[in-house]
């Protein structure tokens, strides 16, 4: 029996791996959020992890509002750098597996392909260098760790950008959605399912102590508009979706132009399939509208 700590488990994927953690018997799943378990106070992780053993650490806890980031730094910070670093040093003294969860906001966007793990990062906004230095603690700090980059999240609870353009495609005769943004969505359903799988050889990997890191995304590429059309098509939804540049839609923080993420990786060692983008989207609106 593997002993799991999920932090931020009222979150898109903690969510999704709480739902999904029934189907894992030989897992017993501790969930726990910011009012059970404070991963900033390091204090109070020592008491939990003194108290409970642990073999894998899923930290699915951030800070994810990337506009509030630009002005709400301390906090960002000490969600996405501070409590990542205590966590990373306490995998290193305790020897448990961190699996943390970051984002395609540590590029730029302004490659010409899909960014590979080792491509050099350079954040435009203050969300997306909190969440590299998030990175950086555990490269650092960690004994054995599992970083997932992942972008464009939602899922059938929390808010996100599907439930979003469902409520306003309600509200509203027509959209508009920037088309010169591009990457691909991520079902966190689909994500808490692969984290969950891979724990295992996660695990088994262990010729020696080291930090991987692993692009996981749905397949396809989109930009947001053609998301939204999609969202709205499949929703039925009678709404008109107008593309319109970034420029026309200003917002505090900068974002990627282009930020498909190459999953090559993650395929190739685990041998595993991804779902396309456009059938996990039918699968979370089919819930949605339940």
């Amino acid at each position: 029996m593997l002993n799991i700590l999920i932090t931020g488990a009222n979150g898109q994927l903690g969510s999704d791996l709480k739902f999904l953690s029934k189907n894992f018997k030989d897992y017993q799943c501790t969930f726990t959020d910011v009012e059970d378990l404070n991963i900033a106070d390091n204090e109070a992780l020592i008491k939990y992890f003194k108290k409970n053993k642990t073999d894998v650490v899923i930290n699915c806890a951030a800070f994810t509002a990337v506009d509030d980031a630009e002005k709400e730094k301390e906090k960002a910070s000490l969600l996405n750098s501070t409590a990542v670093k205590n966590l990373a040093q306490l995998s290193g003294e305790l020897k448990f597996l961190l699996v943390h969860i970051s984002t395609d906001y540590v590029f730029d966007g302004k490659n010409f392909k899909p960014y590979n793990e080792g491509d050099p990062t350079n954040p435009k906004s203050f969300y997306g260098k909190t969440k590299l230095d998030g990175e950086i603690e555990i490269v650092f700090n960690a004994s054995k760790a599992v970083i997932l980059r992942t972008s464009w999240l939602y899922s059938s609870t929390g808010k996100n950008f599907v439930k979003t353009i469902m409520k306003f495609g309600k509200e509203r005769g027509e959209l508009k959605v920037v088309a010169d943004q591009i990457g691909s969505p991520t079902y966190a359903k689909d994500l808490a399912q692969t984290i969950f799988s891979l724990i295992p050889q996660f695990l088994e990997d262990k010729k020696a102590d080291k930090v991987e890191i692993y692009n996981y995304s749905n397949e396809g590429v989109v930009s947001w508009y053609d998301f939204a059309k999609a969202i709205i098509e499949l929703s039925k939804i009678k709404c008109k979706v107008i593309p319109i540049e970034t420029k026309d839609y200003p917002t505090p923080a900068a974002r990627p132009n282009y930020s498909v993420l190459n999953k090559r990786k993650i395929k190739e060692k685990f041998k595993i399939e991804i779902p396309y983008w456009k059938d996990s989207l039918a699968e979370c609106i089919n819930l949605l509208e339940k």
